[in-house]
């Protein structure tokens, strides 16, 4: 089934109902932590900047950004996770094994996929489908973050999903450094 998994990144005060129609990871930039609930339901536990995945039937106009997303009820898991990188970081030629989108929430990024190269600056957003290979680095003299939520098969629960497209890198030093928040499951 074809669904739709869209981002939003709110300021919010505290109380702020921050909930959306299905389920929704929700992201507090000020506590590094992240939140799950199957049913959308969210608030801000704290004035401050959150960001908050939902996937849903149909955009909401007012989302940063959305992609269209093959959903199989029952096989997929929602990962969110933060990905911290040192000044000189480097995400060597990689797939993943789900889409996913991903929020810059510290420094500049470069992505390198299908042809063609983004630069991310802090609160960018920006969609890798899975399958197609990524190069990603650090830009300037800063380390950088970002956090994601990605769809991925409910096999790799508590696995990474990284799989690297060159057998060279493999083995290399990998200077990313991940924390997972949470690997929640889809009814």
């Amino acid at each position: 089934m074809i669904s739709v998994l869209q981002v939003h990144v709110i300021d919010a005060a505290v109380g702020e109902d921050l909930s959306r129609p299905g389920p929704t990871v929700t992201y507090d930039a000020a506590t590094n932590t992240a939140t799950f609930a199957a049913d959308g339901s969210a608030r801000a536990a704290a004035a401050g900047r959150y960001v908050v995945w939902s996937v849903v039937a149909e955009a909401a106009t007012d989302a940063l950004f959305a992609a269209p997303v093959e959903l199989e009820s029952g096989t997929q898991l929602m990962r969110c996770d933060r990905v911290d990188f040192p000044a000189d970081g480097v995400a060597f030629l990689h797939t993943h094994q789900g889409p996913g989108i991903r929020v810059q929430v510290k420094g500049l990024f470069a992505v390198e996929t299908e042809g063609a190269r983004q630069e991310i600056d802090t609160w960018g957003v920006w969609f890798e489908g899975g399958p197609d290979p990524v190069y990603a680095e650090v830009r300037g003299d800063e380390p950088a973050a970002f956090v994601r939520v990605m769809l991925l098969p409910i096999a790799i629960q508590g696995s990474p999903s990284i799989r690297y497209v060159r057998d060279e890198d493999r083995e290399k030093p990998k200077s990313q450094r991940y924390t997972v928040f949470l690997d929640e499951p889809l009814a």
